[in-house]
């Protein structure tokens, strides 16, 4: 009767979403645009108002969606930040605001490229903000759309619980910040800096990991190890489909003529390049890491099968004389050296003692041993 093998004893070591499922990677290569995803709609939906000057910020939690249009007139700059995106309210929105329906559809949809378009008099961008899930060990990506029009600037994320723009709601509370001194295409930079900036934070925590993995891998490879390879490539191209094309965006923010951008805060734009041009050439090295760290995995499998197959040799080598000196005093033969003897029988047994220690002697010297 063949024992039952509970597999849970073995599964809780290992990773199960990267080495015995296609769920994560499913998740990666799902991204098809010729494919109409139907966004649901968020059970609850906040709405958060600024409106700021150099003099004075005035602050609107938890409005409701009737109140924007009360805000759209106002002196100064208007932020409206909504998190949760519901359908028909995010139509009624951008119509308020004169948004082209082509940018309504963007906000709206699923898995969007990053990128940035100017429409209609409205510059529109949309990337992903990262966070790194320490329980799944996993990297999530949360789609953010930015309008930025006319002394306002309107921001849409799925998520109503974490955000990086915290940030920015302090500095606004103070006189002396440069967001209230500028106009509103500096906030547009705020936001998109904080973002890339999270990156940064996102990358640390893999670079952690790939860290423990190096050392694991170095001192005791197992299946574990693999698994831990696979996931990091996995998580890696998360990474760096969100982390290149955001280099792109920016470029087009710095090469962009439009009026809503101030000549004097194109400079900052510039610095937010450089970040996001490093963050993907640190990218870059982390796979190639990974790929390092996946060669010393294989280096280390085919040094262990190396190691067996010698001791396996040495054994059969030691075992080799005792089996042909067995086998010749087992042949049926009349006269056999020996066989008469009273001792030899002792005499045999240490022929095939005293021969394989002389054969382990003779490996040592040669370095087999």
């Amino acid at each position: 009767m063949k024992q039952r093998i509970n597999k849970e004893q073995y599964l809780r070591y290992l990773p199960l979403a990267s080495l015995f499922t296609t769920k994560r990677t499913r998740e990666i290569l799902s991204v098809n645009p010729t494919i109409d995803n139907e966004r649901k709609d968020a059970e609850n939906s906040v709405i958060t108002i600024y409106n700021y000057n150099s003099d004075q910020v005035e602050e609107k939690k938890e409005a409701d969606f009737q109140e924007i249009n009360n805000w759209k007139n106002k002196t100064g700059i208007t932020w409206i930040n909504i998190d949760g995106l519901k359908k028909s309210d995010i139509e009624a929105v951008c119509a308020s605001f004169s948004v082209h329906y082509l940018i309504t559809e963007d906000i709206l949809s699923i898995g969007q490229r990053p990128k940035a378009d100017e429409t209609e008099g409205v510059l529109y961008c949309l990337l992903n903000m990262l966070y790194y899930n320490d329980a799944k060990h996993q990297v999530e990506a949360e789609q953010i759309s930015i309008v930025l029009g006319n002394n306002f600037l309107i921001s849409f994320q799925e998520d109503a619980i974490r955000d990086v723009f915290n940030p920015i709601r302090t500095r606004l509370k103070s006189s002396r910040s440069q967001i209230r001194q500028r106009p509103a295409d500096y906030l547009l930079y705020s936001m998109i800096d904080l973002i890339v900036d999270n990156y940064f934070v996102v990358m640390e925590k893999l670079g952690e990991e790939i860290e423990l993995l190096e050392e694991e891998v170095t001192r005791r490879s197992n299946k574990r190890s693999l698994a831990k390879i696979n996931q990091l490539r996995k998580e890696l191209i998360v990474l760096k489909r969100n982390i290149g094309p955001v280099r792109d965006l920016v470029s087009s923010i710095i090469r962009s003529e439009s009026e809503l951008l101030d000549d004097k805060t194109v400079k900052y734009f510039k610095d937010v390049h450089d970040h996001i041009s490093q963050a993907y050439d640190l990218s870059d090295n982390y796979r190639d890491v990974i790929m390092t760290i996946q060669d010393l995995y294989l280096s280390n499998v085919n040094l262990k099968m190396n190691e067996a197959m010698k001791i396996m040799a040495v054994v059969t080598s030691l075992l080799a004389p005792a089996t042909v000196i067995g086998g010749i005093f087992g042949m049926n033969f009349k006269i056999i050296p020996l066989a008469e003897n009273q001792n030899g029988f002792f005499i045999t047994i240490a022929i095939m003692i005293i021969i394989p220690l002389l054969m382990i002697s003779w490996f040592r010297r040669k370095g087999l041993l």
